[in-house]
């Protein structure tokens, strides 16, 4: 049985169950032309009628992942995604297709572009250091590494670290996960740069116990951003103001 067209499936669940919705919009992957054969539906409903909550369920043969929001509750989450680098939200709405007829929601989606064109901007300098610090750590962990389970451990958190920091002092979002990768990929096309295949090449190698590629792709990051930093590290800790709290 073949199934119904993404749109007009996500058309249909919005109007069936928020009649009351100012606007719906389809994203994700089915969207932005990345989806696969397990691919769901990724609906954002924009009803201040209706109580804000995430659910998952199955609509016409078709696996959904609903966001239920307000616009407040919508403007609430990209201001969180924003802190994050992550840009979630904006992006299902700003890139999503809109599912309703009319105006409604115009005013959140423009929002929604102008933050997701204009990136996350740079890190500060504590921050960046931080950053700096772990995927040094990290790299010098590497090298000590004995292949195996830690060994793979440590060279996926290399990877993420060495990719966060590249999209970081570029400027760009990041992602978790798949959409970490997609942002690599992303910033390398915007720059003409190859960072993404240069990560998952030297992950590749690592995985199998050769993690002398990793170690050099993230000590180019690491000159990039300003270069290694390990000793001299120094940062201030965030204490309660009573001191630390014991159960």
């Amino acid at each position: 049985m073949t199934r119904r067209q993404p749109i007009e499936v996500a058309r249909h669940l919005v109007v069936e169950r928020f009649p009351f919705a100012k606007q719906g919009w389809l994203g994700g992957s089915v969207v932005l032309g990345q989806a696969t054969t397990t691919s769901d539906l990724d609906i954002t409903v924009l009803d201040e009628s209706a109580a804000v909550h995430r659910e998952s369920l199955r609509f016409a043969g078709w696996p959904v992942e609903l966001f239920v929001h307000s616009e407040a509750s919508i403007r609430h989450f990209v201001a969180k995604d924003i802190t994050q680098r992550k840009p979630s939200m904006a992006r299902l709405v700003a890139k999503g297709v809109e599912l309703l007829e009319g105006d409604g929601g115009e005013a959140v989606r423009k929002l929604c572009e102008q933050v997701l064109a204009a990136g996350p901007g740079l890190l500060s300098q504590d921050a960046l250091a931080g950053v700096r610090y772990a995927l040094s750590d990290l790299v010098d962990d590497l090298r000590g590494a004995v292949p195996g389970p830690v060994c793979t451990a440590i060279a996926v958190e290399a990877w993420r670290r060495a990719g966060d920091l590249v999209l970081a002092i570029n400027g760009h979002w990041t992602g978790g996960g798949k959409w970490l990768a997609r942002e690599l990929l992303s910033l390398d096309q915007a720059s003409g740069s190859n960072w993404a295949l240069k990560l998952h090449e030297s992950l590749q190698h690592a995985m199998a116990g050769e993690t002398e590629a990793l170690e050099q792709v993230a000590e180019e990051v690491l000159d990039a951003a300003g270069g290694r930093l390990w000793e001299g590290y120094d940062q201030v800790a965030a204490v309660p103001e009573h001191g630390w709290v014991r159960d």
